[in-house]
Order: structure tokens, then C-alpha cells, then sequence
């Protein structure tokens, strides 16, 4: 990602479309819609999913494998965390107790589902994620809830639910970076242990483990360490799904806003995009050299469901700067 917005070999520059009876077919949907005849390229959104029109292709993953976008932190973690002996016993057990249908029981009675009717131009975008990686569609729900948040959750079925702040704070390809993250989850096989993850942050921030049924496993799986190094896994499996969204927008500066906006809130219109990048890097730069930096942020960032916002764009920024992203865009 270049430094300077002007310089970005990646920024799509408007340029005259051409048109057949003045329509342009949405290169993330497939939607024909009428244009003007002077139309050009972002000029207009799409009718259907609300993203730019452009004649720019689209692409689309025929077999992508999870382990070529999968980030070093999260192969790691997963690594540590199944290495613990009994721990993939001990997941299913505990999830057991909840089961998948009282997940699902609980979004269809408290938050609005997704469909090709309801919220029509959110189904769109999760269209658009599923079909670029190449996933079943899952269920997805939007959540009445004053935090800029958005989780996915289940075992044999997951379900996405986004959280009413995010959708009404970010714009329409911000919203389509988020969907797709989540549906990186499903196509990085996270959802297991990210499932029991929250479940076990939940209750541990709630120290209500004792009146649940499975109090013993929960207590088991804290004791055995498989608490800790399940969530210090969830926060890195974070950093493969941002990847996972950078393959469905295929514009890193749409991750680098979306993480602006959740680093700045309501306060993002008045931050300058290229020095928020610039102060990624420096953070990374100081993560990667000072061990003293690196045991802080870790240790601050313990307490979180995700890495820092500048952690993050950090880490797309390298994986665009050093190639690995347009190697795997050129890829066959």
C-alpha cells in the first residue's frame, strides 16, 4: 500500500466506461444497471449490492486454500493451542452444553435476519464474499447493539451477526470488508474454536462459569491452559481474515478506512488517511524491533476479542508491500 493516496498503484482512477445502451454490469454482483451516457467508472453505484460501478474486473477464488492468505501469527497460535493435549475433546464437550441451536435460537428471536428481501443489499455483499472465496452462504443477522462489532459463531452451521452500529457507521464497502472477514472465518475453518472462544470470554468476564451447565469443563479447560492460548489464537486468527477481506474488496485501501474508522470512531472524517497509515507502520516497526513494545501491546491487547486497529492495518500494509497479496490476485 503506498504511502501517498495520489501515488497508489492500486487507487482505481475514473475512466470513461464503455457502455452498451448506457448500462454497466456490477462487477462484484453481476446487477446490469442503466447509467448515464457520460457515466465513468465509481460515477454510480450498483441498484442491487450499493458498491462503485466500474468496468475494473472482479476476481473470483476457483480453489483458494486457506493456507495461502492464512497469516504466520495465527498458523502459530493454532499450532500452540492444539498441541495442549485433550483440547479438541474439551471444545466439543463444552459446546455441546451450548449447541448450535441455542445460537441460533437466540439471533432469530432477538435480531433481524438477513434475506434476499430484508436488508437485500447486505444479502448482495455477503453474496459477493461467499462466491469471490468460495463458501456455502451462511445465515446472517443484524443485531440492535450501540458497539462497532461483528462476530460469527456455530459448528456445524455458523451464522454472521452484525451489530447495527457497524452497519449504520460504515460505508458500502466498508460493510462488504467486514462481511467478508466473517465469512473468512467459515472459509479458514475457524469457526470451532472461535466459537468456543467467545463462549469462554463471555463467561469469564462475567464469572458466572459456576451456574452454567458444564461448569466442570469450563473449569477443566481453564485449568489445562487452553483458555488462554484459545484466546491469544483468536486475536491472531483475526489477522487471516483481513486478508480474507483484502481478497473480496481487492482494494487494500477499503481495509485501511474500515480500520481507520474503527480506530477513530465518529472522529475518523477529521484524521488524515495517509498519516494513519504512516503511524501502522511505525508501530509495527517498533513491535517487530523493541521487545519491550512488543510484550506491551501484548500484554494490553490480552483483554481484547481483536488486535488494535493500527496492529491490523499494520499487517495488511506488509502483506501488500511485500508482494504476497498481488502474487496471489496474479495467481492462475
Amino acid at each position: 500500500m503506498p504511502k501517498k493516496k495520489s501515488d497508489a498503484p492500486d487507487a482505481k482512477e475514473p475512466s470513461s466506461a464503455v457502455t452498451k445502451g448506457h448500462s454497466v454490469k456490477c462487477r462484484f454482483c453481476a446487477q446490469k444497471n442503466a447509467v448515464k451516457s457520460d457515466y465513468k467508472n465509481n460515477d454510480a453505484n450498483c441498484g442491487r449490492c450499493k458498491l462503485p460501478l466500474s468496468n475494473e474486473p472482479h476476481k473470483k477464488f476457483v480453489s483458494l486454500h486457506k493456507d495461502e492468505y492464512i497469516h504466520p501469527a495465527d498458523a502459530k497460535a493454532l499450532a500452540a493451542l492444539k498441541a495442549i493435549p485433550g483440547v479438541d475433546s474439551a471444545l466439543k464437550k463444552l459446546l455441546a452444553w451450548t449447541g448450535e441451536s441455542a445460537i441460533r435460537v437466540a439471533f432469530m428471536a432477538s435480531a433481524v435476519k438477513v434475506t434476499p428481501n430484508q436488508c437485500p443489499d447486505l444479502y448482495a455483499k455477503l453474496e459477493i464474499a461467499c462466491t469471490t472465496l468460495g463458501v456455502e452462504m451462511p445465515d446472517m443477522f443484524v443485531q440492535q447493539n450501540p458497539l462497532v462489532n461483528a462476530f460469527t459463531g456455530g459448528v456445524e452451521k455458523p451464522i454472521i451477526v452484525l451489530h447495527s452500529a457497524l452497519v449504520e457507521r460504515l460505508n458500502d464497502e466498508e460493510t462488504l470488508a467486514v462481511i467478508a472477514h466473517e465469512v473468512g472465518h467459515i472459509h479458514a475453518e475457524h469457526v470451532l474454536y472461535l466459537t468456543a472462544a467467545r463462549l469462554i470470554e463471555f463467561v469469564l468476564n462475567r464469572s458466572i462459569a459456576a451456574l452454567l451447565p458444564g461448569s466442570e469443563i469450563i473449569k477443566l479447560i481453564v485449568s489445562l491452559g487452553i483458555a488462554s492460548a484459545l484466546l491469544a489464537w483468536a486475536r491472531r486468527a483475526e489477522l487471516s481474515c483481513d486478508r480474507a477481506a483484502l481478497l473480496v474488496t481487492q482494494d487494500p485501501h477499503i481495509i485501511g478506512r474500515t480500520m481507520m474508522k474503527l480506530a477513530g470512531g465518529t472522529f475518523a472524517s477529521k484524521i488524515d488517511y495517509d498519516l494513519f497509515l504512516e503511524q501502522g507502520r511505525e508501530f509495527k516497526k517498533k513491535y517487530d524491533e523493541s521487545r519491550l513494545d512488543r510484550f506491551w501491546a501484548d500484554v494490553m491487547n490480552s483483554g481484547l476479542s481483536h488486535p488494535f486497529p493500527i496492529w491490523r492495518v499494520a499487517e495488511i500494509l506488509e502483506w501488500v508491500e511485500t508482494g504476497q497479496y498481488e502474487e496471489l490476485m496474479n495467481k492462475k
